[in-house]
């Protein structure tokens, strides 16, 4: 696509406007049109437990979260949500159940008799998923839609019959052989795949749906969301369905946290998204104040700025739809090198350098690499073109980011900094124009939360589109704690490696071990090996199609037992799980992908 259809996505890359939608009605909850973007959380307790999902449903409720989901793996799993339904009404709680369906259209069936929402994921809903490769004729691609009709119509009747909502909810990985082999692994095969099941619920008059087009690497996500936005204004007016956004496997702690706010406050910023889930391999209930944050942090930052609007725009200089780092000249700062497909170096100020000077052979993989101050980088306005031209005109490339004080979100300037400056000029990323001067070694950890969700919604958004060549995290007041943020913003943008990266996706009834406690196994084992990508999943929902990017992985195949994956392939089968994070650094070791652990001189 060329860059004058980038806008097609977001009516004005350079100012904030929500995406107009029609409303889908969950129970008592709408999403979209003129409703608040809603938080959703899914239940961890085995579906078969009514007690555990009511106690769960009700804890989630309690803290913020506006629809709960529960999976259903099969028709008399399915039965069981009637008596969580009821458990949950009983206590006199009104909170919207959702049932996740994957595979089984009886279980679907059954669902929607008891839940206000049903989940179905068009990869897995009726189509097959056994990673074949086969050339698909016109008649036989037609022949599997067809069945896959057949198989979908009677959910959609019935929801309509019944006044329930549907999420048709594509996973990047877990698309079907079908679409797999005529679309690709891609954001274009996702959206295709979701606008087939749109396109029967449409023939059938039914309205009352979401899409999400979720994956674990923010990039594949971002553009799937855009891309699908900008398909449904093409099909006109009336495909203005809401939007749920999400990461899955987000994995846990600062990670988890940083890769959430990277996919979902990137499109929030851009006006794309009514319903939110942040997955993180925690308990369900750790989720809910992230994402109210989350959505806290982009309605709050836009408001401020909400009066600033360009009389003119230019034209982005970037490919919306596909991600491609910006070309600029190779500069030395300090003596470091950036841009020019460089690695992406982390600023701090002079300050910060001080407080941490004395033990910066201490801090690992976190240490600042160049003192802003000292960079000679020129700050300016983007709105002024005087000194816009001025740079452009200059012989020599130049170090530039926005000044301090603009009254402009960081993703807008940054947006409109690299559209008007020549390709050649490296950029300086910001989280804020606002920097924090009171250094402290600890803040509140409500405080830390939402200076991360900032700083990642911030950089790693512009990060995704290509625009940065270096970063500087200054709404952080502890220096060693920006440092970090600054660097796994860069590993979770997929822009600079330094440790091992883990797909991890949150527990749920499907889950065949702890999730929690064997991830953390998982890391002490293996987080030294940098540029290692290891998923762990608890069942084949969400096996080898969700990992498609990772180099092992690690999957529950049966209760007790693990399956051991390279790439999308399984190599090792059921062994005993008190064996099995042993028997992974084994395979790792096979595939010469292992070294030893550094030892670390003593403090």
């Amino acid at each position: 696509m060329t860059s004058s259809q980038a806008l097609r996505y977001c009516p004005d890359l350079f100012h904030y406007q929500r995406r107009e939608t029609r409303v889908c009605q969950v129970g008592h909850v709408g999403i979209g049109g003129q409703n608040p973007i809603r938080v959703q959380s899914m239940l961890t307790s085995d579906t078969r437990d009514a007690a555990a999902c009511v106690k769960e449903a009700l804890e989630l409720a309690a803290v913020g979260c506006e629809i709960v989901r529960v999976t259903a793996q099969t028709r008399v799993i399915a039965e069981n949500l009637q008596h969580i339904r009821d458990g949950i009404r009983t206590a006199g709680c009104d909170v919207p159940l959702v049932a996740d369906i994957h595979f089984k259209p009886d279980a679907a069936m059954e669902a929607v008799k008891w839940v206000e929402k049903v989940r179905v994921n068009p990869g897995n809903y009726a189509d097959k998923k056994k990673f074949a490769v086969k050339e698909y004729t016109d008649e036989e691609y037609a022949d599997e839609v067809a069945y896959m009709e057949a198989q979908f119509v009677p959910l959609v009747q019935e929801c309509k019959r019944l006044n329930r909502a549907m999420r048709i909810g594509t996973n990047h990985g877990s698309l079907s052989d079908r679409i797999m082999n005529r679309w690709g692994d891609t954001p274009n095969g996702m959206v295709e795949s979701a606008l087939e099941f749109a396109r029967i619920a449409r023939a059938h008059d039914f309205h009352n749906f979401i899409f999400s087009m979720k994956a674990s690497n923010p990039k594949v996500m971002i553009e799937a969301y855009r891309l699908l936005v900008a398909r449904l204004n093409g099909l006109g007016a009336d495909w203005n369905y809401p939007l749920h956004l999400g990461v899955t496997e987000a994995g846990d702690g600062e990670d988890g946290r940083i890769k959430s706010a990277i996919g979902i406050g990137s499109l929030l910023a851009d006006g794309i998204g009514d319903t939110v889930r942040v997955s993180l391999t925690e308990d369900a209930i750790y989720e809910i104040p992230v994402a109210r944050a989350l959505v806290a942090s982009i309605q709050d930052s836009m408001a401020a700025v909400a009066s600033t609007r360009l009389s003119q725009t230019p034209e982005v200089g970037y490919d919306a739809f596909v991600y491609s780092r910006r070309t600029t000249e190779r500069l030395s700062v300090c003596g470091v090198e950036l841009g020019q497909g460089t690695t992406v170096p982390v600023f701090t100020s002079r300050a910060k350098w001080q407080a941490v000077a004395h033990k910066i052979d201490k801090l690992g993989d976190y240490k600042p690499e160049v003192v802003i101050e000292d960079s000679g980088v020129l700050a300016l306005d983007p709105r002024d073109d005087a000194a816009v031209q001025a740079v452009n005109e200059s012989a020599a490339a130049k170090l530039v980011t926005v000044a301090d004080g603009t009254p402009l979100h960081p993703i807008h300037a940054f947006r409109l900094l690299a559209a008007k400056l020549q390709p050649r000029h490296p950029i300086l990323l910001k989280d804020t124009f606002s920097p924090a001067t009171d250094l402290q070694d600890t803040t509140a950890e409500s405080d830390f939360v939402a200076n991360l969700l900032r700083a990642a919604t911030a950089i790693g958004s512009l990060l995704c589109d290509g625009i940065g060549d270096a970063v500087i995290v200054q709404g952080e007041s502890a220096p060693g704690q920006s440092l970090r943020i600054s660097y796994n913003i860069l590993q979770a943008a997929g822009v600079r490696i330094f440790k091992t990266d883990y797909v991890a996706c949150p527990s749920c009834g499907r889950t065949l071990f702890n999730l929690q406690h064997t991830t953390q196994k998982i890391r002490e084992a293996t987080g030294h090996l940098k540029g290692v990508r290891i998923a762990v999943m608890g069942c084949i929902v969400n096996g080898p199609g969700e990992m498609a990017d990772a180099d092992f992985g690690y999957v529950g195949g049966a209760p007790g037992k693990i399956n051991l994956y390279v790439g999308k392939t399984a190599v090792k089968f059921n062994i005993p799980e008190e064996e099995a994070v042993e028997r992974l650094v084994d395979l790792i070791k096979e595939h010469n992908r292992w070294f030893d652990a550094p030892v670390l001189a003593a403090a």
